[in-house]
């Protein structure tokens, strides 16, 4: 009997884990064993529980009651965005894998996992719409959308910005991906579709499978495609390695006329550097679904730039993405199962 725990949350249920842990095509009968993280609380107090993991990890927050005790002899464990503590993962003594139906990882105590050398697999529950919304962004800050509407809104029929000398179509642009996993996969693919012209930097992709993939990029060091882009998209992961990572140096490398894009997460960038750019006016503008500390604060100096679109975090947002998620990772599941393989097994 193999044993699966799952632990459902207020936007992903235990039923839908546990139908969707029952699909799995293990060589034994299944056990799921349930539990619910903090699946009573509001939409805003659940987002809060949400930041508190994406700043301080699995270790700031409770688990669930008993899940101690079910962790010893389970075989797999799913979750969406529920802790993965360091405690749970030493109570385990006989886990093979690990599922999580969502992008980021910072609900997981990677350190204690890698120790213990159990598969970790993630899915990217959101990517398309993620990926769209990246476009959405690159189209409202190079050609002012947001910016007009805004003033529009506020009884001014604006017809200057910022980034005047600079305006021109997205197919005379060339784009740099920052990070080629799923959604920037996602993202060539709409650009290869519109004829624009697309870097990567990526040093973990294997570039001939990329290029067996059909989709068309040029890789390049991280350096040439800050200095050559005129827009960067970042959609790399938050590792120590990659915090701040997009720095005043990398920044200083962008044309004038260039724009940055971040619809992944806050910390790969580095707010000061990016303010101070903006600001002085040595980039044409960026655009932020994420940024350092949500809901944004009044005085925050982001709010005083007028070549900066930023929107709540909601890139990912749709009806369906978040509550189906748990199919998408019984799919990866069961291919990973079948192959030994999978794109979505994290490097730890």
């Amino acid at each position: 009997m193999a044993k699966v725990v799952v632990v459902g949350d207020r936007l992903v249920s235990s039923e839908t884990l546990k139908e969707a842990a029952l699909e799995l095509t293990l060589s034994e009968p299944i056990e799921v064993v349930e539990f619910q993280w903090y699946s009573d609380l509001t939409k805003d107090q659940f987002q809060e529980k949400i930041l508190l993991i994406e700043k301080g990890g699995p270790e700031a927050v409770e688990i669930p009651a008993g899940i101690l005790a079910a962790m010893v002899d389970a075989d797999y464990l799913l979750v969406h965005i529920a802790p993965i503590s360091k405690a749970m993962i030493e109570a385990a003594t006989q886990l093979k894998l690990i599922g999580t139906c969502r992008g980021g990882i910072e609900h997981v105590a990677r350190e204690a996992v890698k120790e213990k050398g159990i598969p970790l697999i993630h899915v990217i529950r959101n990517a398309e719409p993620v990926a769209d919304f990246t476009l959405g962004l690159m189209f409202a800050e190079t050609r002012n959308i947001a910016r007009s509407h805004q003033a529009v809104m506020a009884g001014e029929w604006r017809k200057s910005f910022p980034n005047d000398p600079y305006k021109t179509t997205l197919a005379n642009l060339k784009v740099g991906l920052i990070g080629l996993g799923y959604i920037g996969k996602l993202v060539v693919q709409r650009l290869n579709g519109l004829g624009v012209e697309v870097l990567v930097y990526d040093p973990f992709v294997n570039q001939e499978a990329i290029a067996a993939e059909g989709l068309k990029v040029r890789f390049k060091a991280i350096e040439e495609v800050f200095s050559e882009a005129d827009i960067i998209s970042l959609h790399a992961r938050v590792t120590p390695e990659t915090t701040n990572m997009v720095n005043h140096s990398l920044i200083s490398l962008m044309k004038p006329s260039a724009y940055l894009i971040n619809t992944a997460r806050a910390a790969i960038l580095d707010k000061e550097a990016l303010v101070e750019a903006l600001r002085e006016k040595r980039i044409a503008g960026a655009a932020l679904d994420v940024i350092w500390s949500e809901p944004i604060q009044q005085d925050d100096p982001l709010l005083e730039l007028d070549n900066l679109t930023i929107t709540s975090h909601i890139a990912g947002d749709t009806i369906d993405a978040i509550p189906r998620s748990p199919y998408l990772l019984r799919n990866v599941l069961n291919a990973y199962f079948e192959t030994g393989k999978s794109d979505m097994l994290i490097r730890l």
